[in-house]
């Protein structure tokens, strides 16, 4: 599949390139992406390369992670201020197809709602039989991240629990949150948030 740009008034999707790599490798030095992501620790401008010019563009070939980089409204090119991708999971042609989203933001990009935004356009794609067709799209985080949460629980996204040492980090598998959205179901919040989380 050929790489394709998302759109709306809030934010665009296009596909990171090598003229990303600087950007990517400051900003996935940032201490909390390296918490809650599995990108190397630490991470260096050589994992930027390999990120961008191997893995994106094999993902978009292959048909199996659709990576797009996340940028101001009306820019193609601008800079990096959030990651944002689907990776198919399971299915066969003529088989149904799940998937799963994924996203890191930039420190100078939190709290502004970019990465909602930009998680509802990937995340509408994900789910449209005009698109990628899925029939569910799973999010899961480690424990104790709150804002991925807090973006998945805007979307719509269905709470189905916490999997104990499910999630494999550089060697470590970590308590891991799931949870699901399905065509059908509506793009708003879908319970209470969770009395547990921290206000922000």
């Amino acid at each position: 599949m050929e790489p394709f740009v998302l759109r709306d008034a809030h934010v665009t999707l296009s596909v990171p390139t090598a003229a990303d790599v600087d950007r990517v490798a400051e900003v996935c030095a940032d201490p909390e992406i390296a918490a809650w992501t599995v990108v190397p620790s630490p991470y260096v401008r050589a994992d930027a390369e390999g990120f961008l010019t191997r893995m994106v563009p094999a993902g978009w070939a292959e048909e199996t992670i659709f990576t797009w980089a996340v940028r101001a409204p009306g820019s193609v090119d601008g800079p990096v201020l959030a990651m944002m991708g689907i990776t198919r999971t399971t299915g066969a042609p003529g088989q149904e197809q799940a998937g799963e989203i994924g996203y890191w933001t930039a420190p100078d990009a939190r709290g502004a709602g970019l990465t909602t935004a930009a998680a509802r356009l990937a995340a509408d794609w994900a789910l449209d039989p005009e698109g990628l067709g899925l029939s569910r799209l799973q999010w899961q985080a480690y424990v104790g991240n709150w804002p991925s949460r807090r973006v998945a629980w805007k979307l719509g996204f269905r709470f189905e629990g916490t999997l104990r040492r499910y999630g494999p980090q550089r060697g470590v598998l970590r308590d891991s949150w799931m949870a699901s959205l399905l065509p059908r179901d509506p793009r708003e919040p879908a319970e209470p948030w969770p009395a547990e989380a921290p206000r922000s």
